[in-house]
């Protein structure tokens, strides 16, 4: 039975073989990324000088902000198209397969296609490697060497990603085992509570604290892992809050609503709000990196002058590379995560938009919500984004680097440049939308 029900799970409906497709794309991108990300900071332990330290604080720092993000990605990757299987999966618990049947072929289906996009992911790393290697840090490539990880570390990075993929199918599997029912009737309700929120200031306020504290009582070494693990936090609770302030934000809109496609945007976001923050959560990372880049771009600036050693013009010149390249990263985790999550969400909500057609609901009032639901939240997610980042680089740079114009103008800039991201997304994933209008 565990056979039959694996064969049925991974062949997709007539006309969606993108619901196998995207988990595979998802983790492909997510493993190229960490391998490319982790094998680029590397190589920067490998330096004994008076230098080496603050590189490798830079490089650490650096790897939390692209790291954490895309193990975020990867849980997201590992949840598309879930509402499908789970109608799937409690279809055949009513029918009466045992519960370790659908558990087993659930957890091997998860596993196969995540094996099967981790494995294009290393490919793609390996040939991007030369590439990589060609970077200049201190005058001269890093040299592929430098930047190709060691078979046992790309075996470790792939099993956490295939473990991240396992363990999201085995906890989206319990409300299929416990109330299949539920599930394929849809009225499972996905509720986002406000100690979300207190979790979220005590985390940050934590941190502040912290950072405020360590940089003059600890050594460079304590320090860097303190940073990196403070940083790696904060991120983490963004994801934690973002659904419960998406909730907030789409119950006033829902009681402002005048028209079809606001109160249909709004409904969008309370019926998941963790869906919904998977949708704009790329920019809540991109915005916490502007500032970043913003402060870094200030520090430069007051770092360059007419009497300016080699050594400082080597440096300056190193950290305006990582700074390119961490935005580079940022963005493609934001594309990659928009787009993804955006194709996802339509093939998950299919047989709602062919309802709202039947209803004689227009194709251009749906596009108008979705496309509502996804940029209306964009906004306060950016904005809190970036002032929780602000409040954790003031203590180690002051006011003056954060409000600096050459800051303020990185900041907007990048959050910009993202926010046209997701637009440019909602209008590529449109016919996606009206193909599922047409098979109506």
């Amino acid at each position: 039975m565990n056979t039959r029900v694996l064969r049925l799970l991974l062949r997709p409906s007539p006309g969606q073989s993108a619901v196998v497709a995207l988990p595979i794309v998802a983790f492909g991108i997510v493993t190229a990324l960490v391998l490319t990300v982790v094998g680029g900071a590397q190589s920067f332990w490998t330096w004994t000088d008076d230098m080496a330290g603050l590189y490798q604080a830079l490089a650490a720092i650096a790897l939390v902000l692209l790291v954490v993000p895309l193990a975020g990605l990867g849980g997201a990757a590992a949840r598309l198209s879930a509402r499908r299987r789970d109608e799937r999966l409690s279809t055949l618990r009513l029918l009466g397969v045992t519960p370790a049947g659908v558990g087993t072929a659930t957890i091997v289906e998860s596993f196969l296609l995540a094996a099967a996009g981790a494995a294009t992911g290393v490919a793609a790393y390996l040939a991007s490697s030369p590439l990589i290697g060609m970077i200049p840090f201190r005058g001269e490539p890093l040299g592929i060497g430098a930047v190709l990880l060691p078979p046992l570390a790309m075996v470790a990075v792939v099993t956490g990603i295939l473990a991240i993929a396992v363990g999201s199918a085995v906890l989206g599997l319990r409300r299929v085992v416990v109330s299949p029912l539920g599930v394929r009737m849809r009225t499972s309700t996905s509720n986002v509570h406000w100690v979300r929120a207190v979790i979220a200031v005590a985390v940050i306020v934590g941190a502040y604290a912290l950072i405020s504290v360590f940089p003059q009582i600890a050594g460079l070494a304590t320090t860097i892992v303190v940073l990196a693990g403070l940083f790696g936090a904060a991120l983490a609770v963004l994801n934690l809050v973002g659904p419960w302030v998406l909730k907030v934000s789409a119950s006033r809109r829902l009681r402002r609503a005048d028209t079809a496609d606001r109160l249909l945007a709004a409904r969008i976001v309370l019926d998941s709000p963790k869906a919904s923050w998977r949708q704009v959560s790329g920019i809540a990372m991109a915005s916490f990196m502007a500032v970043f880049a913003g402060t870094g771009v200030s520090l430069m600036s007051a770092m360059n002058g007419d009497g300016m050693s080699s050594q400082d013009a080597a440096l300056v010149a190193d950290i305006r590379t990582g700074l390119v390249i961490t935005l580079i990263g940022s963005f493609l985790m934001v594309a990659a995560s928009v787009g993804v999550n955006q194709a996802a969400a339509i093939l998950d909500e299919t047989e709602l938009h062919r309802s709202l057609h039947r209803l004689g609901m227009p194709l251009e009032t749906v596009d108008a919500a979705r496309r509502r639901a996804i940029m209306s939240p964009l906004l306060i997610t950016a904005i809190g984004s970036a002032l929780c980042a602000a409040v954790l680089v003031f203590p180690l740079l002051g006011m003056a680097l954060l409000t600096a114009p050459a800051s303020l103008v990185t900041i907007a800039v990048v959050v910009a440049a993202g926010i046209g991201v997701v637009w440019v997304s909602t209008r590529v994933t449109r016919p996606l939308l009206a193909r599922s209008f047409q098979a109506a």
